[in-house]
């Protein structure tokens, strides 16, 4: 635990987030058991060098994202994974590197595969004049990093493409997985355009949907898109 306590010690970040993670880690490698109790106040203080204040602040934090439940007499306790909010990205940014990223990624397209056609159906109706305004000049920019390809901008642009169709839903309800690209969709984005293959045309053909105010097109064009053949996926190290 002296890495730990070095890594948090010397970190810009709030000290209880850095003790969160920390701890979150442990219960996603299942260094701490689900159902199992978590070691008590006294013992995780001395592990980390920190206050009562700084890790109390950090259980409520994993309270807050389901990974732990306090209980009365019992003490803290880990929850089950099927209690965890995978929907929170900074739970899975947490994630990172714990995990099959093969498997991980496969289950992320699954995840959009089921959820962004219809975000891009819904765009097509609800986007505003602004967003479409904004969306135009994605696009372009989409097509102008192809003709000079850089990973790096492509990444940003692809990302801020498929963001801006979940706000333009307009639906509340369909922000949190625009919110969620910005910690998985990256690590999706590197290995799925290797070699420069963006599959720019596809992206086309949704931006043209959404601006011709066609759902059915929209919903079409995003299924296509997603395709698991189209998508290259990262191998396990």
């Amino acid at each position: 635990m002296a890495n730990n306590f070095a890594l948090i010690s010397t970190s810009t970040r709030s000290l209880h987030i850095q003790v969160a993670r920390s701890i979150a880690r442990r219960i996603l490698s299942g260094e701490l058991p689900q159902g199992s109790i978590a070691p008590n106040e006294m013992t995780l203080c001395e592990q980390f060098g920190v206050s009562r204040t700084a890790l109390r602040e950090a259980m409520k934090l994993l309270t807050s994202k389901g990974l732990l439940e306090s209980r009365p007499k019992i003490g803290t306790k880990i929850v089950t994974r099927d209690r965890w909010n995978f929907l929170d990205p900074q739970l899975i940014e947490w994630m990172d590197g714990l995990s099959d990223p093969e498997e991980f990624c496969s289950q992320f397209l699954g995840l959009r595969r089921a959820v962004e056609p219809e975000a891009c159906a819904l765009a097509a109706v609800h986007a505003t004049a602004e967003q479409r305004i904004e969306l135009s000049e994605i696009f372009q920019k989409m097509v102008k990093v192809t003709q000079n390809f850089d990973q790096e901008t492509w990444t940003k642009v692809d990302l801020s493409f498929h963001q801006l169709i979940f706000n333009s839903t307009n639906n509340d309800f369909y922000l949190p997985f625009g919110n969620i690209l910005s910690t998985m969709f990256k690590t999706f984005i590197i290995h799925s355009s290797k070699n420069g293959d963006v599959c720019l045309d596809e992206h086309r053909h949704i931006y043209e949907a959404i601006m011709a105010g066609d759902s059915d097109r929209a919903r079409s064009a995003s299924q296509d898109h997603l395709q698991s053949t189209k998508h290259r996926l990262p191998e396990e190290a």
